[in-house]
């Protein structure tokens, strides 16, 4: 499925928008979700949205990095457990 290209101001042809979209995911390496063509004169003004990047969250957690713990062991679940945590300005804010 590819982007949503919407035009305003004039026609153009279905090869000029995607010449658009093809340029604009090559330069930033991103994919686009929706993309406004605003034609003005001889000028094209463009407004684009891009498709969500996956994001996976990595931790130091006792010596690993890790995204989640889903497939450790006992005894290491019970290492993370027994960890002292602290907070963002736990103590510092009296400093």
């Amino acid at each position: 499925m590819g982007a949503v290209v919407t035009v305003k101001g004039a026609q153009i042809e279905e090869k000029e928008r995607q010449a658009y979209v093809e340029y604009l995911e090559k330069k930033h390496n991103r994919k686009l979700k929706s993309l406004e063509i605003e034609i003005d004169g001889e000028y094209a003004n463009l407004t684009y949205e891009w498709e969500p990047v996956p994001f996976e969250r990595i931790r130091r957690i006792t010596g690993y990095l890790v995204g989640t713990m889903d497939h450790w062991n006992d005894a290491k679940t019970a290492e993370e457990a027994d960890r002292v945590k602290h907070g963002v300005g736990d103590g510092m804010e009296r400093l």
